[in-house]
């Protein structure tokens, strides 16, 4: 496994898609090794150690994130022999398996819950939002057209909720600082937004204290943080999920059957599971029901095809 910078401990992106290797060493008896790499000019490094060794011989390397799309591009043409996969970009090689993900819909999913309750009064846990508020707030990690489906998603749920709610937007360019994260949560909300999501990383954890500092509320990313960040569980309406696990779990299944998937692209969607929004552990049962039945019909109108979800900002 070589992971995205940030590394482990996220309580997001990387924490998932280790979740699906521990579950194939349960299930499936494999073992398997870990690099964190800091930087991105270490992708490379990582990705060929694991593909040259020969003890142990690695059947598969795994490689989360799409910024370690350009150097696998280059590894696996050096190393045809070597099974890996990539999550969350296409890398065109027979031996790499592509696992991408529609976040838009998911995201939408969260736009249109943040739609409905910032124009309405509402409380609970540390936060709040005032039915006179017109603007929720969506942070970035490294801007690019991964984080930007995330965007385009959020900002097109937000508009169905409602035509006068505007979306503050700021990318930090990083998916590991969370006092980055802080500063630009707390210029929304003190900006007037109630509800920020993010789809940041580590960074993310800044938008939560932010939120908590400001007491408005937070939407998690890729796993469901109102677990994975205790401390925060007050100001987490809910997590646009992100099953990483389960693309891990399926290529490394695969490996061991003999039928791995390489030169593939596998979509995981709301239809699927792929992706989904996770009500707060905290926060969840205090959200009025009529706000609940318009996402969980919107969610079921994506899956039909009713609805088009953008993933172009």
């Amino acid at each position: 496994m070589v992971y995205a910078t940030g590394g482990l401990g996220d309580g997001s992106f990387n924490d998932q898609a280790q979740q699906g290797a521990i579950r194939a060493e349960e299930e499936l008896d494999i073992s398997f090794r870990e690099a964190q790499p800091d930087e991105v000019s270490q992708f490379s490094t990582f990705q060929q150690q694991f593909a040259e060794s020969s003890d142990p011989d690695y059947d598969l390397v795994s490689c989360i994130g799409f910024l370690q799309a350009d150097s696998l591009s280059d590894t696996a043409e050096s190393y045809p022999d070597q099974d890996f996969m990539i999550v969350d970009s296409v890398v065109d090689a027979d031996n790499v398996a592509s696992y991408t993900f529609q976040e838009h819909e998911g995201s939408y999913l969260a736009g249109l819950m943040s739609s409905l309750l910032t124009t309405r009064d509402f409380s609970a846990g540390a936060g709040s939002t005032a039915g006179d508020s017109t603007s929720v707030g969506f942070v970035g990690g490294v801007e690019s057209d991964l984080i930007q489906k995330f965007q385009a998603g959020f900002e097109a749920g937000v508009a169905a909720g409602s035509d006068d709610v505007d979306v503050s937007v700021n990318y930090t360019g990083s998916f590991n600082d969370p006092a980055a994260g802080r500063e630009a949560a707390t210029a929304m909300y003190n900006d007037g937004a109630d509800i920020v999501y993010h789809a940041a990383g580590n960074t993310g954890t800044g938008v939560f204290q932010a939120a908590q500092e400001q007491e408005g509320f937070a939407i998690g990313v890729d796993r469901d943080q109102s677990i994975t960040r205790p401390d925060y569980a007050d100001v987490i309406l809910g997590s646009m999920v992100k099953r990483v696990d389960t693309a891990v779990y399926n290529a490394i299944d695969a490996t061991v059957d003999g039928e791995f998937p390489g030169g593939s692209v596998v979509a995981l969607g709301l239809d699927n599971e792929g992706v989904a929004l996770v009500y707060g552990d905290q926060l969840g049962s205090e959200i009025p029901d009529d706000v609940r039945d318009e996402v969980s019909t919107a969610r079921e109108d994506i899956i039909a095809g009713d609805i088009s979800v953008p993933s172009e900002v």
